[in-house]
């Protein structure tokens, strides 16, 4: 592992009549939208599946380090979560991330073992621990000419 701080960067751009064009360094692009429940067309990534597809994702790879660290034998792991978006003091916000493991294990390993180790990935997942990042806005603004 390389030392601290890491930086990941993602530029994201759009069109006053495009949906978010998505990219980072090294990966495919990824297009987004707003969802649904805001009035997008929820055919594509939004901003929420993102975040929530984040923390199942990191979910997943704490297991993987964890059960490596502990030497776990194990077959295969899925997870459901569910992200629940409310309204709290009138600022909306994520207030629950409900996560639905199911961990596939060989016959001979020990169950009590198996949910130590899925409760410590649980508790180690880094994007969960760090929903209370701040943000800081650097913001410009370019008067441009209208199209001809």
């Amino acid at each position: 592992m390389q030392d601290f701080p890491h930086h990941y960067v993602v530029v994201a751009a759009a069109q006053s009549d495009s949906n978010v064009q998505l990219a980072s360094p090294g990966l495919d692009n990824i297009e987004s939208a707003g969802p649904a429940e805001f009035g997008g067309p929820g055919d594509l990534w939004s901003p929420e599946t993102l975040l929530v597809a984040s923390v199942a994702d990191c979910f997943i790879l704490s297991f993987k380090a964890i059960a490596r660290a502990s030497k776990l034998e194990w077959k295969a792991l899925s997870c459901d979560v569910v992200g629940e978006l409310n309204s709290v003091a009138r600022v909306t916000r994520f207030t629950r991330f409900n996560i639905r493991a199911v961990l596939e294990v060989p016959v001979d390993t020990n169950a009590d073992k198996a949910r130590r180790v899925l409760d410590k990935a649980e508790q180690s997942c880094l994007i969960t621990n760090s929903m209370i990042a701040a943000s800081r806005l650097e913001a410009e603004v370019r008067v441009t000419e209208a199209a001809a």
